[in-house]
Formats: C-alpha cells, structure tokens, sequence
C-alpha cells in the first residue's frame, strides 16, 4: 500500500476516532485499516471515504482482493460533502452484506482467472530454449529476464537449484510462473467503483457512530453464529 493522500489520511483518522476503533501495529504496510475490539473478538475493517456518493475501491482489483475482502473483512463507508471536509453520514457493511458486490466482480475476471489457472501448464522446456538457447546452467541473469522485478533476490537464490544457477527444469517452472503472472496482470480490474445506489437500503449512521457500530456489528456476529449452528 503506497502512501495515502494527505485528505483521505485525514478522513481516514476521522473515522477511527468516530467509531473508536484501534489501528495496527504496522499501519501504511498491513493490510487491514483498523480493527474493532468487541467481545473478545478482534473484527478487521476496511475504511472507505468518498465525496461523490460512488466509492473507489483499489487500483488493480483481482483474485487478491477477493480472497482479503472474503475472509471476514467489515467495512466503513463514509460519505462527505463535495469540499471533503464535512462528514454527511457513515454507513457500515457486513461480509455478508459486501459478497453481492464482490461475487458480481468476481463473475467478471473468472474467465481470465481461469486462463491464468490452466495456460501456465502448458509452457514447456522447448520455449525456454526457444528464449535462452540450451545451457547446462542458467544464470541469474538468465532468471531475471523472464521474471523482471517480479522477485526480490532472496527469492532468485531461493529458486537455485543447481549449483551457480538453475536448471532447465527450474527454468521452465520459472517461466510458468511468471506466464501466470503476466495473465493475473490481464485479470484485474482498474479500480471498481460501488456505487451509491448499493447503498441505499443500508442504515445511515448520523450520530454515536463508535455505540452504533458496535450494535450493527453484535446482530451480525450474532445472526452468524446462528446461521453456523443451523448448518453444523
């Protein structure tokens, strides 16, 4: 997550002090914008502003961003005037109440996931030849023209596996990778926008936003565990 702008950041802290929640240890590296401390359960919430009633979501938007926002993620929606500096009223989601949203996005790029999927298996040792001529060993160098800046040098010698390089085996798993890399390239979504008419049957949050939270979030968990104990 690269630096937030310095007005998101303060409608971001904003929101934190509304509805008193805690924010990580490694904040601007985590990926979790805050977190709610209810009942001896640490809730993780994703914080979004807007000021024109749709609210951007994230640059490049793929199968990442599913599995996150599926995996027991809540979320604050706050809406301002047009200056950005006048809070107009919050709204809170519920996995429950995000997954229409995230199973139409998903519904969307599945057809490219698949292809990133099944097409590597088909990269095979002749095109690493074709690429890098027949080497008994392939250097480094070799292993950073195909997969770029993809990899940190820890993972270069990491993927090593014969002495001063790699083998064409480990070439060819090498070029597999980085063909299902370049395919999830094609897969993401340039920043999705939910847009205001999703919110409209939500509850607007006005006042004693930390209170109020706290009330939507405990019918949730609790219309969950029954849920979980009506399937168990």
């Amino acid at each position: 997550m690269g630096p937030m702008p310095v007005q998101d950041d303060a409608r971001e802290n904003q929101m934190i002090q509304l509805f008193n929640l805690t924010v990580p240890e490694d904040r601007g590296r985590s990926d979790i914008d805050a977190h709610l401390n209810i009942d001896g359960r640490v809730i993780n919430f994703e914080l979004k502003s807007t000021t024109s009633g749709s609210v951007s979501t994230v640059r490049d938007f793929g199968p990442d961003h599913i599995r996150k926002w599926r995996d027991d993620l809540h979320w604050i929606f706050a809406f301002y005037d047009k200056s950005g500096t006048k809070l107009q009223q919050c709204v809170y989601a519920s996995p429950d109440d995000m997954e229409p949203w995230i199973a139409e996005k998903e519904r969307y790029v599945r057809p490219d996931i698949l292809l990133a999927n099944s097409l590597p298996g088909l990269v095979t040792a002749d095109m690493v030849t074709a690429i890098l001529g027949e080497k008994e060993t392939y250097s480094l160098v070799d292993a950073k023209w195909i997969m770029k800046n993809q990899w940190r040098a820890a993972q270069y010698r990491e993927q090593q596996d014969v002495a001063g390089g790699y083998s064409l085996g480990r070439m060819t798993e090498i070029l597999q990778q980085r063909a299902r890399y370049v395919i999830l390239r094609g897969a993401t979504l340039n920043n999705p926008h939910i847009e205001s008419g999703y919110f409209e049957d939500f509850e607007k949050i006005t006042e004693e936003h930390a209170s109020k939270l706290r009330e939507l979030v405990r019918a949730y968990l609790s219309k969950a565990s029954a849920t979980d104990d009506a399937t168990a």
